[in-house]
């Protein structure tokens, strides 16, 4: 018998904001706004996607983007982050560190300013009520100048110490190198924010290179293309840089053409820190939980394998140190807990660094 994975506590660091809705959610909003949502969005949920060339990324990018449209005043903002951490705490994530660029809510709230400020009000309020712990990055849009990246740089760094842990750039790495952005990342960095771009989705190793040596990442937001390089493989671990891993978004964004041909094994054999993510579940469908799922019926992650992998994302997160400690101890217990025994709670003790036997067999 297999433990519950909804009980093992885990981190969730790779989620957009738009696409973190429910469906119904936005189905509702674009009734009561008048928003005309495509049959893509409205009737045949998850969309058929594929971002394999340029067409394909416009496609995915011109829903969000109608998604993104039907948020329209402070309310369903709130809303939006209450069901997030909701859904998160069905998963069994006690931490989660959701990103958002202001600008796309800037001009419908006020300003730059005043759209972080409602958005990191929505998430103090969305932690009361489900006991979620949410901490922002602030993302960058690689396709827009380096200028604006750093505005938003220096917003963020306003906001270090109020909620907002870490900064990202995100967008398709086609059309931006990171090397571009490496002042704004500067000025995040000096601030003490965690540096967290994507890289290593559709482009190769030089994108999660670019991320290393020009951004001083922390993590980077997929990275399953440094699989191609071994010695950077090598780097990633030796560096203990975590890679935000997304199975199901890899999947309908035409990275990998099945789940299984995800490098998800060989990343985590390698030594790779490796944090689960679900990235646009509005978008692609799976959340959390299946990403852990899919880790252990498609990869054969065994119990003490989903440990590790819990730990590496909360070692990885912006969490405060008190709450990974806690979160930390949550995974060993659950794992000191026999499968069919009743009662286990998501809580409590750290511990474990290195892959365990089990977590390379099929259990």
């Amino acid at each position: 018998m297999e433990r519950p994975i909804a009980l093992l506590p885990k981190a969730h660091l790779h989620l957009h904001f738009t696409g973190s809705m429910r469906h119904s959610t936005l189905v509702e909003l674009a009734a009561r706004h008048g928003v005309h949502l495509p049959q893509a969005l409205a009737e045949e949920w998850p969309p058929h996607l594929s971002a394999a060339d340029e067409r394909g990324w416009f496609r995915f990018q011109r829903l969000y983007d109608i998604a993104r449209s039907v948020l329209r005043e402070p309310e369903d903002i709130r809303r939006l982050l209450r069901e997030a951490a909701e859904d998160e705490a069905a998963a069994g994530a006690r931490w989660l560190e959701i990103q958002v660029d202001p600008s796309g809510y800037a001009a419908r709230f006020d300003g730059l300013t005043a759209a972080l400020e409602l958005v990191l009000d929505a998430a103090r309020a969305a932690e009361r009520e489900t006991g979620v712990h949410i901490g922002l990055m602030v993302a960058a849009n690689r396709t827009r100048h380096p200028m604006d990246a750093k505005a938003l740089a220096r917003l963020a760094r306003q906001y270090a110490d109020k909620g907002v842990v870490s900064f990202g750039l995100n967008n398709d790495e086609r059309r931006g190198r990171a090397l571009e952005f490496e002042g704004a990342f500067r000025i995040a960095k000096r601030a003490g924010l965690l540096s967290a771009p994507h890289g290593g989705e559709l482009q190769g190793p030089r994108s999660v290179r670019e991320c290393l040596d020009e951004l001083a990442a922390d993590r980077v937001g997929h990275g399953v293309r440094a699989v191609d390089d071994p010695y950077l493989v090598e780097r990633i671990a030796t560096q203990g840089v975590t890679l935000e891993v997304c199975p199901s978004s890899n999947v309908s964004l035409g990275v990998v053409s099945d789940v299984a041909h995800v490098p998800l094994r060989r990343l985590f054999d390698g030594g790779v820190p490796i944090a689960l993510g679900a990235d646009d579940p509005l978008l692609f469908g799976p959340r959390l939980a299946e990403q852990y799922e899919i880790a252990r019926s498609v990869f054969g992650f065994g119990d003490t394998g989903l440990a590790e992998l819990a730990r590496m994302s909360i070692r990885g997160s912006g969490a405060p140190e008190w709450l990974r400690k806690e979160m930390l101890a949550g995974v060993d217990e659950w794992l000191s807990r026999s499968p069919g025994e009743p009662g286990a709670r998501e809580g409590a003790s750290g511990g474990g660094t290195g892959h365990s036997p089990d977590s390379v067999n099929a259990p």
